[in-house]
């Protein structure tokens, strides 16, 4: 892409972006706030138990099958209209949910945001490198990554904010105003040829049908196969169904003159590497902020607003940390950058692994300044690896498909999360029981029995009402070894990522 010799960006195009990244972060906070509130909702809309998880899955799913079709949508209306059509449509559904009075209401509403949602998160870094010459797009894609970020690391503390202070409602009616502010300033800003430039393709039907068959059945198998087992029927028929309809998606595709998503933007290396960061990254930030504010609610017992409260040392960490980011990207090489930023990624999650019971916002403070310094250079680096040597043609695919392969991640590093949860507390429960059977008073003391009544306990078989007092004892203890399994799982997995830079074939000197 030739954009190194593109004049500089003028103020107007640089206020336009930022409103398009205002809209990108309400659709990413709306996530992360929801899920805080879920039992209120539930409470005010009287929504069974067992459908509480569709709130989230509704959005989520339609938000992952929107994500790879903002190539053609960009092709279609153009990168301004498309921006401002989709954070239209997200507000307008977000005041459909604010004023649901039943759960099926909600979910259609859910779903219409959603889509518009996904939309938005490409169109941002597509815009990255279709607005700004290269010698703007590190500071671009910092803004972009930041609010990409941080919306999920201030989301618990907004969403326990507005649940105590006003009322479920406002989880939604918070998106109208920075939604109309955003759509208003794009349209008045974006007035340029790249953002205004269209190249409609062919509508493919049975394409269209195969991709969104796949990218649904396999985030549903992905969320029911923890609690089903993953050799369950619907799980397995879940992910078969999900597997066939994506080899149709693909063979379509590549037969295609005019595919729905360019594929082909998987033939240059560097772009299919940049989308394994981007998978792995997916793993770690979404584990980690999930594990987090599950901890601190299970084990510590902290509401939603003190958990935000804690969760803020990762977004201050990266706020610190991305102007150094910027100045680095500009004079390192963009392979040594993501092994260092993986590496560090891997080292604050593979610390969490070794929490107690009694580990609270003081012991989880240097793994949260770990990998939120570390956020930047996992995100700004394989960002220009993928996406800095496409043609202006392909990079709204690729940018759509680089932004899925997060969420893919993010999905599968969920399910495999909850599967150690479900599998691993049950065995270490066990463990903990035959210790204590044994009179192992390191374990006791350890799981919050005093020494001394369990020194008076040992030889003599227990009565009901000590079991009674023990069982919540090694409930807990067992669930923290758990999530330590989750926590070193995830780590892992990251830290492997970093093998995937060896790989990276050198970008020539002027890109």
């Amino acid at each position: 892409m030739n954009n190194d010799v593109m004049p500089a960006a003028s103020l107007r195009t640089w206020i336009g972006f930022v409103a398009m990244c205002l809209g990108m972060f309400m659709a990413i906070l709306d996530i992360q706030i929801v899920a805080t509130s879920l039992p209120t909702i539930q409470t005010a809309l009287g929504i069974q138990t067992d459908q509480m998880v569709w709130v989230q899955t509704a959005y989520l799913t339609a938000e992952i099958v929107a994500i790879p079709l903002t190539g053609y949508f960009t092709g279609l209306l153009g990168m301004r209209w498309l921006f401002v059509v989709a954070v239209c449509l997200f507000t307008a559904a977000s005041a459909g949910c604010a004023q649901a009075q039943d759960f099926e209401t909600l979910i259609a509403w859910r779903i219409v945001q959603g889509f518009a949602g996904g939309t938005l998160i490409p169109a941002v870094f597509s815009a990255v490198f279709l607005l700004f010459p290269v010698r703007s797009q590190a500071v671009a894609t910092t803004i972009a990554g930041v609010a990409a970020v941080l919306a999920p690391t201030v989301g618990p503390i907004v969403g326990g904010w507005i649940t105590e202070s006003w009322s479920w409602h406002w989880l939604f009616r918070i998106n109208i105003v920075p939604g109309v502010l955003a759509a208003v300033v794009a349209t008045l800003t974006l007035r340029g040829g790249a953002a205004n430039q269209r190249n409609p393709r062919a509508f493919d039907v049975i394409a269209l049908v195969a991709l969104a068959l796949a990218l649904t059945a396999f985030e549903i198998g992905l969320k029911d196969a923890p609690t089903l087992g993953w050799g369950a029927p619907r799980v397995a028929g879940l992910l078969a169904v999900s597997a066939a309809a994506g080899a149709l998606f693909v063979v379509k595709t590549l037969r295609s003159a005019w595919p729905l998503v360019e594929l082909k933007c998987f033939a240059d290396r560097n772009f299919a590497i940049g989308c394994g960061l981007s998978f792995a990254l997916g793993i770690g930030l979404f584990g980690s902020t999930y594990l987090m504010p599950f901890f601190l609610g299970l084990v510590r017992e902290h509401g939603a607003l003190r958990i935000g409260e804690i969760m803020l040392a990762t977004g201050i960490a990266q706020l610190v940390a991305a102007p150094f980011a910027v100045m680095l990207e500009r004079r390192v090489d963009a392979r040594w950058l993501s092994i260092a930023g993986f590496a560090l990624f891997a080292g604050g999650l593979l610390l969490s692994s070794r929490q107690t019971i009694d580990t609270d916002a003081a012991e989880m403070m240097v793994p949260q300044i770990l990998r939120g310094a570390a956020i930047m250079f996992c995100l700004l680096p394989p960002t220009r690896l993928a996406l800095g040597q496409l043609s202006e043609r392909l990079v709204a695919d690729g940018s759509g498909l680089f932004n899925l392969m997060r969420n893919l991640g993010g999905a599968v590093g969920l399910a495999l999360i909850d599967t150690v949860i479900f599998s691993r507390s049950a065995t270490h429960a066990t463990d903990i029981v035959a210790k204590l059977q044994d009179g192992d008073v390191t374990t006791a003391v350890a799981i919050g029995i005093p020494r001394d009544s369990f020194l008076e306990q040992v030889g003599q078989p227990p009565d009901e009402f000590a079991q009674e007092m023990v069982r919540p004892l090694v409930e807990k203890a067992a669930l923290v070894h758990a999530i330590n399994d989750a926590w070193l799982i995830i780590g892992i997995l990251t830290a492997i990522a970093l093998l995937l830079v060896l790989f990276v074939r050198r970008a020539p000197r002027t890109a």
